[in-house]
């Protein structure tokens, strides 16, 4: 998956909001003239992005506001909700006719997202900030990583940052005193494993905190002179603010917080629960599909991969798919021997995949990436492996962090796929290639759109069958079972969400139609639980890529040209799924 979640590491929810005066411009107005003003009012939000943003502004490598944090605190976010309302008046006011398809579609998808902002201001989606999956204190110290250190200024934007972490804490715990009032909270148990996260982030002292870990060495251009300094200062500040403020948290959250959490799993159970789920589908998947058309979509799909998967098993030697999966959970050979091992095949294949990509592509990526193990504070509840932009100017490369505990129960046939996915030719691929597009505007650029990304991710696994990767059996038994997953994820999320299913249910379902091992097994059930319709995006995005595939290749017939038809679906940065179609039939048009 791409991190979010995704997303980037953001502590505030996604920003793109803007204020302003309400200027229309006159249809009149000749067409270059109506364009350099949505050219404008496209540069002043996005500087009031990175400005609201402080943390998106660091992990795009703009260090404008490298000593920030984001204001947190609820009367900031119905300021912000005005400021959106604000600009989208503005946005609305500029006279589009005669535009180019692009500049349209500059002004439609700023008013479509501002839109949906407000929207879930409305719905109060900030109030539930804490989760055992991305929760706004595991992303704080994931975003340590994101930070560059490269000389003395930079260390005393850190030092600033971490003296404010309590003042951080302190409103968001108000936010969480609100969301409670409003019975917007998590399940109990999970925010209990919120409370062990917090204390794990906490015990390490000194230098051994993740948050110290970067006055252990100093770079050359670090002045000797600074260096005792700003070590004992950001030391200070690791042992006295934020490791207390971590421990306030969870103190916080063990007795006045989770306690009260909600018993039930499913977003149901919530005041406005229905509404929320629906809100969730429309804007994880981009499309108007209901809770019932999306279970009965992921029940198909896992009947037919269940199907392929049958026919490996048989031609080893089993007579069904339940006594191969026995075999295979049974195997040693099967499973990991250690946990460099794991990181090991994660550099292999997307290593091996790299020179295949000019067979398959026109556009490549320009930066680099690299395989990390996720850190240990947070590696129980996190995915198998997960994706980390880097900068647009490859000063940082993009990381594929992979997971590394209980190395001995997980299995090793699904990495070949998933490296695909995460890296090569997917989601860095897909995020180097949209943060190039110096044609766009910024807010396109970086564009989160789940099921353009993780669909695209997903369809990539695919490409390596394409060019002959897969060769061992097992592998591609594998790579069939990620895809097992993410339709399994269609009937989970819709199970829990909409059919008020138990956790129960959902882990026997899995079990039933998986050959996940335990370790995901857990991890995977409890993500769905706290990011509602998040998991539905990678099936419904796949399948409207190869839907458009087969429509290219069945309307351009000899026309059809791989390269060409992936080039078109990266080159305009990730979009929502209508308008990915619309691009295409118009491509579709202009090549036949």
């Amino acid at each position: 998956m791409h991190a979010l979640p995704m997303k980037p590491l953001i502590l505030a929810v996604a920003i793109v909001f803007g204020m302003g005066i309400y200027a229309p411009v006159r249809a009149a107005a000749d067409v270059p003239t109506r364009v350099k003003a949505l050219n404008d009012l496209l540069g002043e939000q996005w500087q009031y992005t990175l400005k609201e943003a402080p943390e998106f502004a660091t992990i795009l490598g703009d260090l404008r506001y490298n000593d920030k944090w984001s204001d947190q605190t609820l009367a900031h976010a119905q300021q912000q909700k005005k400021d959106a309302q604000g600009f989208l008046a503005r946005f609305k006011a500029i006279d589009i006719n005669g535009f180019a398809d692009q500049d349209r579609l500059n002004q439609q998808l700023m008013v479509r997202q501002l839109q949906d902002n407000i929207r879930g201001t409305d719905l109060k989606l900030n109030e539930m900030p804490l989760d055992q999956f991305g929760g706004a204190h595991l992303q704080l110290a994931q975003f340590v990583s994101a930070i560059p250190f490269e000389n003395t200024k930079n260390y005393e934007d850190y030092l600033t940052r971490l003296n404010n972490v309590p003042r951080l804490f302190d409103q968001m715990i108000e936010v969480l005193k609100q969301g409670e009032k409003d019975h917007l909270m998590p399940p109990r148990y999970l925010l209990e494993k919120v409370v062990t996260q917090c204390q794990s982030i906490a015990e390490p002292a000194g230098e051994a905190s993740v948050f110290g870990h970067a006055v252990a060495k100093f770079p050359d251009a670090v002045p000797e002179a600074d260096r005792k300094r700003l070590h004992d200062a950001i030391i200070a500040a690791v042992d006295s603010k934020v490791r207390p403020a971590y421990r306030k948290l969870a103190d916080f959250v063990a007795k006045d917080y989770a306690p009260k959490g909600r018993t039930d799993p499913g977003l149901w159970s919530l005041p406005n629960g229905d509404e929320l789920y629906k809100f969730a589908i429309e804007q994880q998947t981009t499309t108007n599909k209901s809770p019932q058309e999306i279970h009965e979509l992921g029940l198909s799909e896992v009947k037919r991969i269940e199907g392929e998967q049958l026919k490996i098993a048989q031609k080893q030697g089993y007579k069904d798919l339940k006594s191969f999966r026995a075999a295979m959970a049974a195997d040693p050979k099967t499973h990991a021997s250690s946990r460099q091992q794991i990181v090991d095949l994660y550099k292999k294949y997307i290593a091996q995949m790299q020179p295949k990509l000019p067979e398959l592509f026109g556009l490549l990526p320009k930066t680099q990436v690299e395989v990390l193990p996720v850190q240990e504070y947070r590696e129980k509840e996190a995915s198998g492996a997960e994706y980390n932009q880097g900068t647009p100017d490859g000063k940082r490369p993009g990381r594929v962090y992979v997971n590394t505990s209980d190395f001995a129960n997980r299995t090793i046939l699904n990495i070949e796929s998933t490296a695909y996915h995460e890296g090569v030719p997917g989601h860095h691929m897909q995020i180097s290639i949209a943060q190039s597009l110096a044609d766009l505007p910024p807010f396109r650029r970086q564009a989160g759109y789940t099921a353009y990304i993780e669909g695209w991710a997903l369809y990539a696994e695919r490409l390596g069958e394409e060019v002959g990767f897969y060769q061992d059996p097992l592998s591609f038994y594998g790579h069939l079972s990620d895809e097992l997953l993410r339709a399994n994820r269609l009937v989970l999320d819709t199970g829990v969400h909409y059919k008020h299913w138990t956790r129960q249910q959902m882990v026997d379902f899995f079990h039933e139609h998986s050959s996940q091992d335990e370790p995901e097994v857990r991890a995977e059930t409890d993500r769905y639980i706290v990011l509602p319709a998040q998991a539905l995006a990678y099936k419904i995005g796949q399948l409207k890529i190869l839907e458009l595939r087969e429509r290219a290749k069945k309307t351009l017939g000899a026309k059809f040209d791989i390269r060409a038809f992936h080039d078109q679906i990266l080159n305009g940065g990730a979009l929502p799924l209508d308008v990915l179609s619309e691009r295409i039939d118009s491509w579709i048009a202009t090549v036949k």
